[in-house]
């Protein structure tokens, strides 16, 4: 959670509250996969795939359409090693996560999962930097954590505790260990690697990786697309809104908002799958969440970076 002096005060703002829409964006993804599980079978691992490749197909267009093909192309050449990566690492949290909750239940897996990014990446900074955290960075990783932990606890709506709750935690502490390397390693790429190019080249990575779940799933006779229009759309949903613009989003705020500060503010996702689930679903916001979301926003609220009044010379 540590701020760069080389950022102004407003562009950091700027950075974070992109971070947040990324966050914003992933909270509705879980109902659109519960959907999709519900309505036409498709696992999660399926449905991360096509997640993944319908992604890269929009950003490829993308580039196309703006001109900036050449920008990827140049990115992936200059950084083809660490941008692959960070793409591979992202399919990876993408599906350790969503096999900790079918192992040990939604509330375990994001509690533990989104809890422990933020707490390894800070770790790691300060670690690299040789500095130890300042009392308003614990507070604001406290009130962060606190919030994560009131928010899931307090739902009661899809997936409940898994019968295998020790892999799952397993998973889940994996899961969190990846996220926190992904999101750090971003803030490196981010600062000299436009953010189009580097979400198309990681996304493009990151399909190559998950592609063969579809496969897997044809040979076991279990479904590999949905027959409905409706899923249709919510598929290229999943992969436009939550894919491709939201880590457009995070790569771009990762420009100006540290590794540590982004896990942080990214816990904003199961606070708008909270009140996206009592929006549409009906589920009651019990005071427990309600509370937990007021210190998730607090604690985001201090992430933001103060004023320093200029000195006299």
């Amino acid at each position: 959670m540590t701020t760069r002096p080389a950022h102004s005060p407003r562009s950091s703002a700027v950075g974070l509250a992109q971070v947040c829409s990324a966050g914003l964006l992933w909270g509705t993804g879980g109902l659109v996969v519960t959907v999709l599980h519900e309505e036409d079978g498709l696992g999660a691992m399926t449905t991360s795939a096509w997640r993944m490749l319908i992604a890269a197909a929009a950003l490829v267009a993308f580039a196309v359409l703006t001109r900036r093909w050449r920008t990827v192309v140049a990115t992936f050449r200059k950084r083809p090693v660490v941008v692959v990566l960070a793409g591979c690492l992202t399919a990876i949290y993408q599906g350790l996560y969503f096999l900790a909750v079918l192992a040990a239940g939604v509330s375990v897996a994001t509690v533990v999962s989104l809890g422990l990014a933020p707490v390894l990446a800070a770790t790691w900074e300060h670690a690299r930097a040789r500095t130890r955290p300042s009392p308003r960075e614990l507070a604001v990783l406290a009130a962060a954590l606190v919030g994560l932990l009131l928010v899931s606890t307090a739902s009661t709506g899809h997936g409940g505790a898994g019968d295998q709750p020790v892999l799952g935690l397993l998973l889940a502490v994996a899961s969190g260990a990846v996220y926190a390397a992904t999101t750090v390693l971003g803030h490196h790429l981010a600062r000299d690697v436009d953010p189009v190019a580097l979400t198309t080249c990681a996304t493009g990575a990151g399909t190559v990786l998950l592609a063969p779940f579809l496969v897997v799933a044809a040979l076991g006779d279990r479904p590999v697309a949905t027959s409905r229009p409706e899923g249709w759309l919510l598929l290229v949903y999943l992969g436009v809104a939550t894919m491709a613009l939201s880590y457009g989003l995070l790569y771009a705020g990762l420009r100006t908002t540290s590794g540590s500060a982004a896990t942080v503010a990214t816990l904003v996702e199961p606070l708008s799958a909270a009140a996206l689930a009592a929006l549409l679903l009906d589920e009651r916001l019990t005071a427990t969440a309600l509370v937990g979301g007021a210190l998730i926003l607090a604690a985001v609220v201090g992430l933001r970076p103060r004023e320093v009044p200029p000195t006299a010379t």
